[in-house]
């Protein structure tokens, strides 16, 4: 919840969420995050390819990845519940993932990325400067000719999420947003039904980091 006296705390609602709900009590929770797999089958992802899901927490995207045989995936959460609760799912396999506690726009990395996958974050980022920041880490970290792979609330997605304002875009705006970091491959709108038999709009776009 957004203080009346400060800014507001995103890692302490995060928490919050993560400590509060269960894994089908979340709008953006999927049983199979099936446009996420379509993508990465359809651009002929490497199953040696560095993966990150940036907001990944305790999403089922990489439940899928490790049973499909990929072996270097790395999961970014600004909350360590999240994170925790994904490693007690996975049990002995949680050995197999790099696990980051972090801000998305704060990551470092020791070796870049072959994929950049985000279904979580960016449109939570509602002011220039925190998408701005975003998208340095995304120049810095993302190899050269690798895949970007970014699902947003579109323009006629929810307002809100989770209690927060969102940033909707549309796919005029997304592309923009993205021409100096990464050529625009394909974009998509898709339903998304949540928990609750409600329906989310989302864009996703891939993008193939320029070199």
């Amino acid at each position: 919840m957004q203080s009346t006296t400060g800014p507001f705390d995103a890692k302490g609602h995060w928490e919050n969420i993560h400590r509060t709900k269960g894994l089908k009590e979340v709008s953006w929770y999927q049983a199979i995050p099936e446009v996420s797999l379509a993508l990465l089958e359809e651009h002929q992802v490497r199953k040696d390819a560095r993966i990150i899901d940036v907001g990944g927490g305790d999403s089922l995207l990489l439940d899928h990845l490790l049973q499909r045989g990929f072996s270097a995936i790395t999961v970014l959460d600004i909350s360590s519940a999240a994170l925790a609760k994904a490693r007690l799912r996975l049990g002995e396999r949680s050995a197999e993932v790099e696990w980051i506690e972090s801000d998305a726009t704060d990551l470092t990395a020791v070796e870049p990325f072959d994929v950049w996958h985000d279904r979580a974050v960016f449109h939570f980022l509602t002011n220039d400067q925190d998408a701005e920041r975003y998208l340095r880490r995304v120049a810095e970290f993302l190899r050269p000719g690798g895949l970007l792979i970014l699902g947003t609330f579109s323009d006629n997605g929810p307002e809100k999420c989770s209690g927060i304002p969102v940033h909707r875009y549309s796919e005029a705006e997304m592309v923009t947003r993205l021409q100096s970091i990464c050529e625009r491959i394909k974009c998509i709108t898709v339903d998304h039904v949540t928990p609750f038999n409600t329906l989310q709009n989302f864009l996703f776009c891939a993008f193939r980091k320029r070199a």
